[in-house]
This record gives C-alpha cells, structure tokens and sequence, in this order.
C-alpha cells in the first residue's frame, strides 16, 4: 500500500475491471500484488464512518463484504442490510454488466442501494449511495466459497448532493466577504482619514477665530462707547471750573479797586 502514495495517482477502475479482475480473483482465492480493497462489514458502521475504514480513496470507498443473511423464516436468506442508525434500500432492479469487447457475456451484477436514517419501512434518505457487484454464479465456482457469498461494494455519495455542497460553501463565502465589508465600512466611518481630520481641524480652527473676532469686534465697540461716554461727560465737568475761574478773578478786581 506504501507504494501507491504517489503524487497524482487515483483508484477508478471500471465496472468491468471490479468485476472481471478485483472481485473474480479474491472470489478464485488469487493474491492480488496491491491491497487496494479491504474486507469489512460495512453494515457494522454507518455510511459516513467507511471513508475512514477504506484502504484508499477521496470521493469513492471499495470494499470486499462477506454477506450477512437474515436468520428465521422471515428472513428467508435474505441480505441484512441494517446498521446502527439506519438500513441500505435497493432502489430498481438489479443491472447486468457486459464485457465491453463481447457484449454477450454476462459478467455480474450491480444493485443499487440507497442508505436511510431510522428504521425500516419508515426513515429519511440520505444522499449516501452503494454499488454493490456480485458474479454470476454459473461464471465463478470456487473452493468452498459461493460467489453470493462475497460481493464488492463501492460506496460514495450524490453528485447532486456535492453540488449542494459546493452551493453552500459559495453561499457561506460571500455571506464571509459582504460581512468583512460591511466591517470595514464601519470602521471607516468611525475612524476618518487623516485629510478627514485636517479638514475638521482647519474648520474648527476657522470656528475658533470667527469667535474670537467676534468677541474683539464686541470689545471694541464696548470701549468705542466708554470713550464717547467720557467725551461727552468731560466738557460738563469743566464748566463749573470756567465758572470759578471767573469768580475768583471777579473778586480780584473788586480787591484791587
């Protein structure tokens, strides 16, 4: 397995290779070079916890599953399909796989099967899907083993559904940038520029002096009015002076006479 983390390497093999290669030899007991696909019970677990089970893969999970029947005449030999928390539903009827070179050659089976939370017949569908191949049985007889006994189960989920997903975290990335603009417009009107803040500086300054004139202007008008004031009272405060003056020199003349 160590030889296959290689840079740009992926596991797709087709229906025809599941069947007529990866399945027919583990059905015959062949080794195969590569362990690729692992055994596993995968109705032990739900589907979302196979992808960390699988041997390999991103999008699509390959398993080898020995079949579980149900016991008790109810049963009648039938898969168990049930897990944990749900059960896998087939959806259609089975599909036959042709060789594509002789297309009259039979090589297995696909069952398409659809996982659902809860439990039979009522639950919720989820988008988890399962392939599972199965050989015919009059093209593989191996030693103690019946190929019904064995089958390859490829597991991944809708395409739909990825669409979804991508749909949302779109969804969710531009709902991230509207909330960082409206951000940064909120920080910018709470904090201005610095050619914001010399143009209210420049304009409070301007405030400042038309105060301060005026308050001069007013000042000086006040001391304009107080000198007029004191014009006009001076000339009544001489007068009875001139009058004394006149006196004085009245009583003079009569002394020197």
């Amino acid at each position: 397995m160590a030889d296959l983390e290689l840079p740009g390497f992926r596991f797709h093999p087709t229906e025809e290779e599941l069947l007529n290669f990866y399945l027919k030899k583990v059905v015959f007991g062949h080794k195969l070079h590569f362990d690729i696909i692992g055994f596993l019970n995968i109705y032990r677990h739900d589907p979302w916890e196979l992808p960390g089970l699988a041997k390999i893969g991103e999008r699509e999970w390959y398993f080898y599953v020995p079949r579980d029947r149900k016991q008790g005449p109810s049963g009648a030999g039938r898969p168990n399909r049930t897990t944990l928390n749900g059960f896998w539903k087939a959806t259609g009827s089975d599909r036959t796989i042709r060789c594509l070179t002789d297309p009259k050659k039979i090589l297995g089976l696909r069952k398409t099967l659809v996982f659902y939370n809860g439990r039979a017949p009522r639950g919720s569908k989820t988008d988890w899907v399962m392939n599972e191949y199965r050989l015919m049985p009059q093209n593989s007889v191996a030693i103690n083993t019946s190929p019904e006994d064995i089958v390859l189960c490829k597991i991944y989920r809708k395409a739909t559904s990825l669409k979804v997903l991508e749909q949302r975290a779109a969804m969710e990335e531009e709902e991230m940038e509207r909330a960082a603009m409206e951000e940064e417009e909120m920080f910018k009107s709470s904090s201005s520029s610095p050619e914001d803040s010399f143009m209210s500086a420049s304009l409070m300054e301007s405030e400042i002096n038309i105060f301060c004139n005026s308050v001069t202007n007013e000042e000086v008008q006040e001391c304009e009015l107080e000198q007029e004031q004191e014009q006009e009272q001076a000339p009544q405060e001489q007068e009875p002076i001139k009058e004394e003056h006149v006196e004085d020199v009245q009583e003079v003349a009569l002394v020197k006479k």
